[in-house]
């Protein structure tokens, strides 16, 4: 139950960067060179993510990686 709590978390806190960043879930993909659905199934929550990924989406919103592991 964990897990599944602190994947939504983390989705959440992307979701939020991008639309602070005022990238749309299609140019996010687009720029990380990923499919749409992957990245909306992250944000929601709905699947576990490697490290390289979230490597990948942070360099692609231009963000430090941590900030995503911020309350």
């Amino acid at each position: 139950m964990q897990n599944a709590v602190f994947l939504v978390k983390l989705g959440a806190k992307i979701r939020k960067v991008r639309k602070e960043k005022n990238l749309s879930l299609d140019k996010l993909a687009a720029l990380c060179d990923y499919e749409k659905a992957n990245l909306s199934r992250i944000e929601s929550g709905k699947t576990n993510t490697t490290i390289l990924t979230l490597y990948t989406i942070s360099k692609a919103m231009e963000v430090d990686m941590c900030e995503f592991f911020e309350d």
